[in-house]
């Protein structure tokens, strides 16, 4: 998609990342060799291509823009066959954003996972790493409870003592909690 590549669209994320961490966001806009008025044209015009009549939907929009997928792998659930296909971003070299949808359905999630051989160590209590772990590496820990805060690119796990807060998929902060 012309003006929008993998390096645009980690602004994208970037952009619901900044309503828990600024600080955060504001260190990696020079990664990206970005500034703040970039960030917002990337959003603005990844707004537009979501609410394009004549634009790509569905996954043809992620791959309009971030190419074709590293991974593609069938999965099942109950009866019904769903499609994960996975990209790099050059933000997070150890995760991967996976797009999970229906066989020739909608996309039914979209989130940052984990990369295979990532090097980042697994999340235990007390150790959960913000812009590091993800949802999946916290959801399995003893205790956890994945509790859905009805913002859709949000997610919060509880575990006992502690409140993990992600967007898309990724961790951005943990507060204490109820034991």
């Amino acid at each position: 998609m012309r003006g929008l590549g993998r390096r645009e669209f980690c602004l994208v994320l970037l952009r619901r990342m900044a309503d828990l961490r600024p600080d955060l966001v504001i260190d990696a806009l020079p990664r990206l060799s970005a500034d703040r008025a970039e960030a917002r044209e990337a959003h603005r015009r990844w707004q537009s291509l979501q609410h394009s009549a004549n634009g790509p939907h569905g996954v043809s929009r992620y791959a309009a823009v971030l190419g074709p997928p590293e991974e593609c792998e069938e999965r099942r659930s109950g009866d019904a066959v769903l499609d994960v296909r996975r990209w790099p971003l050059p933000l997070w070299p150890h995760l991967r954003w996976e797009v999970v949808t229906v066989r020739g359905g909608p996309v039914l999630d979209g989130q940052l996972v984990r990369a295979p051989g990532s090097p980042v160590p697994p999340a235990a209590p007390g150790d959960l790493r913000v812009w590091a772990h993800v949802v999946g590496d916290v959801a399995g820990l003893p205790g956890a409870q994945v509790v859905d805060p009805r913002v859709p690119t949000r997610w919060e796990v509880h575990l006992p003592g502690a409140r993990a807060q992600f967007v898309w998929g990724l961790l951005q902060q943990v507060q204490p909690g109820p034991p």
